[in-house]
Protein backbone atom coordinates (compact mmCIF):
# COMPACT_ATOMS: atom_id res chain seq x y z
CA UNK A 1 0.00 0.00 0.00
CA UNK A 2 1.30 3.58 -0.46
CA UNK A 3 1.41 5.34 1.97
CA UNK A 4 -0.35 8.38 1.87
CA UNK A 5 1.92 10.70 3.87
CA UNK A 6 4.66 10.77 1.03
CA UNK A 7 1.95 12.11 -1.42
CA UNK A 8 1.21 15.04 1.54
CA UNK A 9 4.74 15.52 2.29
CA UNK A 10 7.39 17.17 0.11
CA UNK A 11 10.21 16.03 2.96
CA UNK A 12 8.72 12.39 2.87
CA UNK A 13 8.92 11.82 -0.65
CA UNK A 14 12.27 13.34 -1.09
CA UNK A 15 13.63 11.25 1.46
CA UNK A 16 11.76 8.00 -0.35
CA UNK A 17 14.05 9.04 -3.42
CA UNK A 18 17.56 9.41 -2.06
CA UNK A 19 16.51 6.77 0.09
CA UNK A 20 15.99 4.38 -2.82
CA UNK A 21 18.59 5.16 -5.04
CA UNK A 22 20.88 4.71 -2.69
CA UNK A 23 19.82 1.13 -1.79
CA UNK A 24 19.61 -0.16 -5.33
CA UNK A 25 23.43 0.63 -5.28
CA UNK A 26 23.39 4.11 -6.99
CA UNK A 27 25.76 6.90 -5.47
CA UNK A 28 23.76 9.91 -4.84
CA UNK A 29 25.53 13.15 -4.76
CA UNK A 30 24.72 17.06 -5.62
CA UNK A 31 21.24 15.53 -7.27
CA UNK A 32 23.50 13.78 -9.73
CA UNK A 33 23.43 9.76 -9.84
CA UNK A 34 26.78 8.12 -10.12
CA UNK A 35 26.80 4.37 -11.18
CA UNK A 36 28.51 1.92 -9.12
CA UNK A 37 32.36 1.61 -10.74
CA UNK A 38 31.61 -1.86 -11.35
CA UNK A 39 29.75 -2.69 -14.27
CA UNK A 40 30.03 -6.40 -14.75
CA UNK A 41 27.15 -7.81 -16.26
CA UNK A 42 26.63 -9.52 -12.93
CA UNK A 43 26.65 -5.84 -10.95
CA UNK A 44 24.18 -4.16 -13.78
CA UNK A 45 21.42 -7.30 -13.22
CA UNK A 46 21.92 -7.07 -9.62
CA UNK A 47 21.52 -2.92 -10.27
CA UNK A 48 17.97 -3.52 -12.06
CA UNK A 49 17.11 -6.57 -9.43
CA UNK A 50 14.48 -4.61 -7.62
CA UNK A 51 12.94 -3.08 -10.67
CA UNK A 52 12.40 -6.91 -11.90
CA UNK A 53 11.28 -7.72 -8.25
CA UNK A 54 8.71 -5.14 -8.44
CA UNK A 55 7.60 -6.19 -11.99
CA UNK A 56 6.81 -9.93 -10.91
CA UNK A 57 5.24 -9.34 -7.88
CA UNK A 58 2.68 -7.07 -9.75
CA UNK A 59 2.61 -9.88 -12.09
CA UNK A 60 1.88 -12.70 -9.95
CA UNK A 61 -1.80 -12.58 -9.31
CA UNK A 62 -2.63 -12.45 -13.31
CA UNK A 63 -0.02 -15.45 -13.46
CA UNK A 64 0.91 -17.38 -10.90
CA UNK A 65 -1.91 -19.93 -10.83
CA UNK A 66 -0.95 -20.39 -14.65
CA UNK A 67 2.37 -21.22 -14.21
CA UNK A 68 1.92 -24.80 -13.66
CA UNK A 69 0.52 -24.93 -17.37
CA UNK A 70 3.19 -22.23 -18.79
CA UNK A 71 6.03 -24.20 -17.76
CA UNK A 72 5.59 -27.20 -19.69
CA UNK A 73 6.02 -25.17 -22.89
CA UNK A 74 9.68 -24.77 -21.35
CA UNK A 75 11.66 -28.07 -22.49
CA UNK A 76 14.20 -29.92 -20.44
CA UNK A 77 17.66 -30.29 -21.53
CA UNK A 78 17.00 -34.47 -22.44
CA UNK A 79 13.89 -33.70 -24.15
CA UNK A 80 16.04 -31.16 -27.19
CA UNK A 81 17.85 -33.13 -30.18
CA UNK A 82 19.70 -30.48 -31.85
CA UNK A 83 19.18 -31.89 -35.21
CA UNK A 84 15.64 -32.14 -35.22
CA UNK A 85 15.08 -28.35 -33.68
CA UNK A 86 12.54 -26.72 -36.13
CA UNK A 87 12.13 -22.59 -35.60
CA UNK A 88 9.03 -21.66 -36.26
CA UNK A 89 8.34 -17.91 -35.68
CA UNK A 90 4.53 -17.18 -34.77
CA UNK A 91 2.37 -13.96 -34.18
CA UNK A 92 0.70 -13.79 -30.95
CA UNK A 93 -3.25 -13.09 -30.82
CA UNK A 94 -4.33 -10.80 -27.81
CA UNK A 95 -6.46 -13.30 -25.70
CA UNK A 96 -4.85 -16.40 -26.36
CA UNK A 97 -2.44 -18.45 -24.60
CA UNK A 98 0.49 -17.60 -26.61
CA UNK A 99 0.19 -13.97 -24.95
CA UNK A 100 -0.07 -15.43 -21.33
CA UNK A 101 3.18 -17.12 -22.19
CA UNK A 102 4.84 -14.19 -23.71
CA UNK A 103 4.10 -12.03 -20.47
CA UNK A 104 5.37 -14.98 -18.25
CA UNK A 105 8.31 -15.70 -20.37
CA UNK A 106 9.14 -12.18 -20.41
CA UNK A 107 9.30 -11.80 -16.52
CA UNK A 108 12.59 -14.17 -16.57
CA UNK A 109 14.54 -11.04 -18.22
CA UNK A 110 17.55 -9.30 -15.92
CA UNK A 111 16.07 -5.81 -16.37
CA UNK A 112 12.37 -4.87 -16.17
CA UNK A 113 11.06 -4.97 -19.55
CA UNK A 114 8.27 -2.65 -21.26
CA UNK A 115 4.85 -4.18 -22.32
CA UNK A 116 5.46 -2.19 -25.34
CA UNK A 117 3.82 1.11 -26.48
CA UNK A 118 1.85 2.42 -29.27
CA UNK A 119 2.05 -0.17 -32.30
CA UNK A 120 3.16 -3.49 -30.84
CA UNK A 121 3.44 -6.70 -32.51
CA UNK A 122 4.70 -9.92 -30.69
CA UNK A 123 5.79 -12.90 -31.79
CA UNK A 124 6.74 -16.51 -29.93
CA UNK A 125 9.32 -18.54 -31.74
CA UNK A 126 8.91 -22.21 -31.12
CA UNK A 127 10.15 -25.99 -32.12
CA UNK A 128 8.06 -27.61 -34.34
CA UNK A 129 9.74 -30.84 -33.14
CA UNK A 130 8.38 -30.92 -30.02
CA UNK A 131 6.05 -27.70 -29.52
CA UNK A 132 8.26 -26.10 -26.88
CA UNK A 133 9.14 -22.03 -26.78
CA UNK A 134 12.75 -21.18 -28.23
CA UNK A 135 12.15 -17.48 -27.72
CA UNK A 136 9.96 -14.64 -27.89
CA UNK A 137 9.96 -11.37 -30.46
CA UNK A 138 8.39 -8.18 -28.68
CA UNK A 139 8.21 -4.64 -31.45
CA UNK A 140 6.91 -1.28 -30.65
CA UNK A 141 6.98 1.90 -31.26
CA UNK A 142 10.63 3.42 -31.36
CA UNK A 143 11.93 6.63 -29.21
CA UNK A 144 12.08 9.44 -30.65
CA UNK A 145 15.24 10.58 -29.81
CA UNK A 146 17.55 8.03 -30.19
CA UNK A 147 20.96 10.05 -31.26
CA UNK A 148 22.99 7.20 -32.36
CA UNK A 149 20.52 5.81 -34.65
CA UNK A 150 20.12 9.15 -36.03
CA UNK A 151 23.41 9.73 -36.78
CA UNK A 152 23.82 6.11 -38.26
CA UNK A 153 20.64 7.11 -40.57
CA UNK A 154 21.89 10.59 -41.44
CA UNK A 155 18.55 12.46 -41.12
CA UNK A 156 17.12 15.85 -40.57
CA UNK A 157 14.37 16.89 -38.02
CA UNK A 158 12.09 16.81 -41.00
CA UNK A 159 12.89 13.46 -42.57
CA UNK A 160 12.64 11.68 -39.19
CA UNK A 161 9.19 13.30 -38.66
CA UNK A 162 8.29 11.73 -41.52
CA UNK A 163 9.71 8.72 -41.51
CA UNK A 164 10.04 7.41 -38.22
CA UNK A 165 7.07 5.38 -38.14
CA UNK A 166 8.93 3.38 -40.72
CA UNK A 167 10.92 1.88 -37.43
CA UNK A 168 9.91 -0.09 -34.51
CA UNK A 169 11.97 -1.59 -31.62
CA UNK A 170 12.37 -4.44 -30.08
CA UNK A 171 11.42 -4.29 -26.26
CA UNK A 172 11.91 -7.61 -25.76
CA UNK A 173 14.16 -10.39 -27.46
CA UNK A 174 15.77 -13.24 -26.94
CA UNK A 175 15.57 -17.02 -26.25
CA UNK A 176 14.63 -19.30 -23.49
CA UNK A 177 16.65 -22.64 -21.70
CA UNK A 178 17.83 -24.90 -22.77
CA UNK A 179 18.03 -23.37 -26.39
CA UNK A 180 19.91 -20.65 -25.41
CA UNK A 181 22.80 -22.77 -24.38
CA UNK A 182 22.89 -24.00 -28.00
CA UNK A 183 22.81 -20.13 -29.30
CA UNK A 184 18.99 -19.61 -30.04
CA UNK A 185 19.53 -15.90 -29.22
CA UNK A 186 21.13 -15.40 -32.03
CA UNK A 187 18.32 -17.46 -34.35
CA UNK A 188 15.85 -15.32 -32.62
CA UNK A 189 17.56 -11.92 -33.17
CA UNK A 190 17.75 -12.89 -37.15
CA UNK A 191 13.70 -13.87 -37.34
CA UNK A 192 12.83 -10.44 -36.07
CA UNK A 193 14.18 -9.31 -39.97
CA UNK A 194 12.08 -12.46 -41.17
CA UNK A 195 9.44 -12.21 -44.32
CA UNK A 196 6.97 -13.47 -42.04
CA UNK A 197 7.82 -10.27 -39.16
CA UNK A 198 7.22 -8.27 -42.24
CA UNK A 199 4.08 -9.70 -43.54
CA UNK A 200 2.68 -9.39 -40.12
CA UNK A 201 3.48 -6.15 -39.90
CA UNK A 202 1.57 -5.38 -42.97
CA UNK A 203 -1.30 -7.09 -41.99
CA UNK A 204 -1.26 -5.53 -38.39
CA UNK A 205 -0.39 -1.95 -39.67
CA UNK A 206 -0.81 -1.78 -43.47
CA UNK A 207 -3.02 1.49 -44.61
CA UNK A 208 -3.92 1.93 -40.79
CA UNK A 209 -3.50 5.91 -40.07
CA UNK A 210 -2.18 7.30 -36.98
CA UNK A 211 -4.59 9.03 -34.54
CA UNK A 212 -1.90 11.66 -33.25
CA UNK A 213 0.14 12.08 -36.59
CA UNK A 214 -3.13 11.29 -39.13
CA UNK A 215 0.12 9.57 -41.02
CA UNK A 216 -0.70 6.44 -42.98
CA UNK A 217 1.33 3.39 -42.33
CA UNK A 218 0.78 1.94 -45.90
CA UNK A 219 4.53 2.21 -46.56
CA UNK A 220 7.03 -1.52 -44.93
CA UNK A 221 9.34 -0.94 -42.05
CA UNK A 222 12.69 0.00 -42.98
CA UNK A 223 14.40 -0.98 -39.82
CA UNK A 224 14.28 -2.33 -36.34
CA UNK A 225 16.27 -1.24 -33.48
CA UNK A 226 17.24 -2.46 -29.97
CA UNK A 227 19.55 -2.15 -27.42
CA UNK A 228 21.69 -4.65 -25.40
CA UNK A 229 20.37 -5.21 -21.68
CA UNK A 230 23.61 -5.49 -20.10
CA UNK A 231 26.38 -3.37 -21.75
CA UNK A 232 28.00 -5.06 -24.75
CA UNK A 233 25.88 -7.36 -26.37
CA UNK A 234 27.65 -11.15 -27.67
CA UNK A 235 24.41 -11.56 -29.71
CA UNK A 236 23.90 -9.30 -31.75
CA UNK A 237 28.20 -8.24 -32.27
CA UNK A 238 28.97 -9.91 -35.41
CA UNK A 239 25.42 -11.22 -36.30
CA UNK A 240 25.91 -12.06 -39.62
CA UNK A 241 24.29 -14.21 -42.96
CA UNK A 242 26.98 -15.29 -45.47
CA UNK A 243 28.28 -11.87 -45.78
CA UNK A 244 25.52 -10.05 -45.19
CA UNK A 245 25.67 -8.24 -41.39
CA UNK A 246 22.07 -8.72 -39.98
CA UNK A 247 22.83 -6.33 -36.89
CA UNK A 248 25.02 -3.51 -36.71
CA UNK A 249 25.97 -1.17 -33.38
CA UNK A 250 25.82 2.55 -34.45
CA UNK A 251 26.88 3.34 -30.80
CA UNK A 252 25.66 3.95 -26.98
CA UNK A 253 22.69 5.23 -25.58
CA UNK A 254 23.02 8.30 -23.10
CA UNK A 255 22.37 6.46 -19.79
CA UNK A 256 19.05 7.84 -19.19
CA UNK A 257 15.63 6.45 -18.29
CA UNK A 258 13.91 5.57 -15.38
CA UNK A 259 14.42 2.08 -14.38
CA UNK A 260 16.08 3.27 -10.95
CA UNK A 261 11.90 3.94 -10.14
CA UNK A 262 10.36 1.17 -11.08
CA UNK A 263 11.23 -1.02 -8.14
CA UNK A 264 7.64 0.44 -6.92
CA UNK A 265 8.68 4.53 -6.12
CA UNK A 266 7.22 5.22 -9.94
CA UNK A 267 3.71 4.59 -8.48
CA UNK A 268 4.73 7.47 -5.41
CA UNK A 269 5.72 9.76 -7.62
CA UNK A 270 2.95 9.58 -9.94
CA UNK A 271 0.52 9.85 -7.41
CA UNK A 272 2.23 12.32 -6.18
CA UNK A 273 2.27 14.62 -9.42
CA UNK A 274 -0.94 13.97 -9.99
CA UNK A 275 -1.49 15.68 -7.00
CA UNK A 276 0.83 18.58 -7.23
CA UNK A 277 2.23 18.97 -11.11
CA UNK A 278 0.27 20.04 -13.65
CA UNK A 279 0.52 17.53 -17.21
CA UNK A 280 1.91 19.69 -20.08
CA UNK A 281 3.21 17.55 -22.66
CA UNK A 282 -0.12 15.47 -23.40
CA UNK A 283 -1.25 15.66 -27.38
CA UNK A 284 -4.88 16.99 -26.52
CA UNK A 285 -5.70 13.90 -28.60
CA UNK A 286 -4.88 11.33 -26.45
CA UNK A 287 -7.26 13.31 -23.66
CA UNK A 288 -5.79 14.97 -20.24
CA UNK A 289 -3.05 13.51 -18.16
CA UNK A 290 0.63 13.04 -18.51
CA UNK A 291 2.40 12.26 -21.67
CA UNK A 292 4.68 9.30 -20.29
CA UNK A 293 6.65 8.26 -17.40
CA UNK A 294 9.64 10.75 -18.24
CA UNK A 295 7.18 13.50 -18.16
CA UNK A 296 5.74 12.01 -14.30
CA UNK A 297 9.09 11.66 -13.08
CA UNK A 298 10.87 14.82 -14.25
CA UNK A 299 7.96 16.75 -12.98
CA UNK A 300 7.79 15.26 -9.40
CA UNK A 301 11.37 15.37 -8.90
CA UNK A 302 11.65 19.27 -9.33
CA UNK A 303 8.25 19.83 -7.19
CA UNK A 304 10.15 17.83 -4.68
CA UNK A 305 13.24 20.28 -5.07
CA UNK A 306 15.42 17.14 -6.71
CA UNK A 307 17.16 17.38 -9.52
CA UNK A 308 15.85 15.50 -12.99
CA UNK A 309 19.36 14.38 -13.68
CA UNK A 310 18.21 12.25 -11.88
CA UNK A 311 16.57 10.80 -15.15
CA UNK A 312 20.46 9.83 -16.21
CA UNK A 313 21.46 6.83 -14.73
CA UNK A 314 24.55 6.16 -16.61
CA UNK A 315 23.87 2.30 -17.17
CA UNK A 316 24.72 2.92 -21.18
CA UNK A 317 23.34 0.23 -23.58
CA UNK A 318 24.73 -0.70 -27.00
CA UNK A 319 22.50 0.43 -30.36
CA UNK A 320 22.04 -1.69 -32.62
CA UNK A 321 20.17 -1.53 -36.28
CA UNK A 322 18.72 -4.36 -38.24
CA UNK A 323 17.86 -3.12 -41.37
CA UNK A 324 15.06 -4.56 -43.26
CA UNK A 325 16.04 -3.23 -46.69
CA UNK A 326 19.09 -2.79 -48.86
CA UNK A 327 18.56 0.65 -48.99
CA UNK A 328 17.31 1.30 -45.34
CA UNK A 329 19.50 4.36 -44.82
CA UNK A 330 18.51 5.72 -48.09
CA UNK A 331 15.13 4.40 -47.56
CA UNK A 332 14.66 6.79 -44.31
CA UNK A 333 16.83 10.10 -44.98
CA UNK A 334 15.45 10.81 -48.51
CA UNK A 335 12.24 8.58 -48.78
CA UNK A 336 13.93 6.75 -51.60
CA UNK A 337 11.50 3.64 -52.41
CA UNK A 338 12.94 0.56 -49.74
CA UNK A 339 14.09 -2.36 -51.91
CA UNK A 340 12.99 -4.75 -49.04
CA UNK A 341 15.36 -8.46 -48.01
CA UNK A 342 12.76 -10.83 -47.97
CA UNK A 343 14.26 -13.70 -46.39
CA UNK A 344 12.07 -16.37 -45.11
CA UNK A 345 12.44 -17.50 -41.42
CA UNK A 346 13.17 -21.15 -42.75
CA UNK A 347 16.29 -20.24 -44.62
CA UNK A 348 17.29 -17.86 -41.68
CA UNK A 349 16.73 -21.06 -39.27
CA UNK A 350 18.85 -23.52 -42.13
CA UNK A 351 21.93 -20.88 -41.99
CA UNK A 352 21.82 -20.56 -37.85
CA UNK A 353 21.61 -24.63 -37.87
CA UNK A 354 24.88 -24.85 -39.77
CA UNK A 355 26.81 -21.72 -38.32
CA UNK A 356 26.14 -22.02 -34.85
CA UNK A 357 23.35 -24.78 -33.58
CA UNK A 358 25.20 -28.17 -34.68
CA UNK A 359 28.48 -26.94 -34.12
CA UNK A 360 27.86 -26.00 -30.04
CA UNK A 361 25.61 -28.83 -29.51
CA UNK A 362 28.75 -31.03 -30.57
CA UNK A 363 31.07 -28.89 -28.38
CA UNK A 364 28.58 -28.10 -25.28
CA UNK A 365 26.42 -30.71 -23.72
CA UNK A 366 25.35 -29.09 -20.37
CA UNK A 367 22.21 -27.65 -22.12
CA UNK A 368 21.09 -31.40 -21.32
CA UNK A 369 21.16 -31.17 -17.86
CA UNK A 370 18.45 -28.28 -17.44
CA UNK A 371 15.41 -28.60 -15.84
CA UNK A 372 12.40 -26.57 -16.24
CA UNK A 373 11.28 -26.50 -12.95
CA UNK A 374 14.54 -23.96 -12.46
CA UNK A 375 12.34 -21.78 -14.46
CA UNK A 376 9.36 -21.23 -11.95
CA UNK A 377 8.94 -17.78 -11.01
CA UNK A 378 6.91 -18.54 -7.81
CA UNK A 379 7.85 -21.87 -6.58
CA UNK A 380 5.02 -23.61 -4.62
Amino acid sequence: MLDDRLIESPERMRKAVVESLRAQGFVVEDGVIKPPPDTSKAALRSLHADAVAHQRERSRAGLARHEDRLITRIANGEDVVAARIRPRVSPVQRGSEEEMLFRWTRLHWSIPTSAGYGRRLRFVVTDESNGMLIGIIGLADPVYALASRDRWIGWDADAKRARLQRIMDAFVLGAVPPYRELLAGKLVAMLTTSAEVQQTYGQVYGGRTTRISERNHGEPLALLTTTSALGRSSIYNRLRVGDRPVATSVGFTGGSGDFQFANGLYDGLFAYAKVHCTPTAKHARWGSGFRNRREVVKKALVHLGLSDALLYHGVRREVFVFPLAVNARQALASGEPARLRTVPADELADYWRSRWLLPRAERKHDYRRFKRAAWRLWPR
